[in-house]
């Protein structure tokens, strides 16, 4: 808006909020539908996990916990291959931060960007908890980093590391991001889109229609600065282009009215958008405490989980 800045500097334990943590680890992030995953965890699978009865092998892939290797096959093969067992499986989650220009911008204390690291943090370190598997990516105009996925919670420190030190580049291209991840992610699982969503909302709406169209649950995380939905600005703003675009010199009272109009219509197209493809949609104010937004909107998945399961 009126002044771009840059996130503060911060340590990778700094991403994890113990309040946030501590509201949010009672409720759990569960998948809502048939996941196709690969470790035992809370949800059922049309495949196979790991529990009791052994079903079949499947050679081993990155991020595969090594405890279920089996060293006999090892031996005999020089091969790695792990055991499946036929019952319950994790789901895999797909995080993807977005590091555009945009999200530099920060009326107080902390960035979208700064805010939108801390809850992918938190997201994976519940994932891990109860043993589910998490990747995470962040991306600007492509896929720029990519931590494969991993059930071992010895990899939250990676996570942190690496989403501590990725700085927002330049323009953005969600939905060609959300096109790549959903080739390359074939098994269903949940996507977790973390996002201003400054871009084309047509493509952005695409790219969910595709990853829905192969099963994948998906969550939209619109993170957005208080001052961009209030406008609280008075005087003569000059505000500063972001992602290519020239400063623009305004009379802040005088488009207070049309901005706000515009920002609501903004946001209820992308909300609708994403119910039409079954998705939901979450507003992110980063003027709200963290453990508010994340405890906030784990309880009203399990709640609305209990109902759909319920049948009403």
């Amino acid at each position: 808006m009126s002044e771009l800045q840059r996130e503060p500097e911060g340590t990778p334990e700094s991403l994890l909020d113990p309040q946030a943590l501590a509201h949010a680890e009672r409720l759990g992030l569960h998948a809502r539908q048939v996941v196709e995953g690969y470790l035992a965890g809370e949800h059922r699978s049309p495949f196979f996990g790991f529990a009791t009865e052994f079903a079949q092998h499947r050679e081993y892939a990155q991020g595969d916990d090594l405890r279920h290797l089996d060293w006999k096959v090892l031996g005999r093969t020089d091969r790695y291959y792990v055991k499946q067992y036929e019952q319950e499986t994790n789901f895999v989650a797909q995080i993807l931060l977005d590091g555009s220009e945009s999200m530099r911008y920060g009326s107080g204390a902390v960035t979208k960007l700064q805010y939108a690291k801390q809850l992918a943090a938190c997201l994976s370190y519940l994932i891990l908890l109860q043993r589910d598997a998490v990747a995470v990516g962040m991306f600007d105009a492509g896929l720029r980093r990519y931590l494969p996925r991993s059930n071992s919670r010895a990899n939250l420190h990676v996570i942190m590391a690496q989403l501590a030190s990725f700085e927002a580049g330049a323009k953005t291209q969600i939905g060609s991001v959300l096109h790549e991840m959903a080739q390359q992610t074939p098994r269903k699982g949940m996507v977790l889109l973390i996002s201003d969503l400054f871009d084309d909302e047509d493509q952005i709406l695409a790219g969910i229609q595709h990853l829905r169209f192969i099963g994948h649950e998906v969550i939209v995380l619109h993170v957005l600065d208080p001052a961009e939905l209030e406008f609280p600005f008075s005087g003569n703003v000059e505000f500063v282009g972001l992602e290519g675009l020239p400063p623009q010199l305004t009379r802040a009272h005088e488009i207070r009215k049309s901005y706000r109009q515009e920002i609501d219509a903004f946001r209820n197209r992308l909300r609708e958008g994403c119910e039409r493809n079954q998705s939901h949609y979450v507003l992110v104010n980063t003027g709200d405490p963290l453990r508010e937004t994340l405890s906030g909107y784990l309880a009203f998945r399990k709640k609305t989980g209990r109902t759909r399961r319920g049948g009403l």
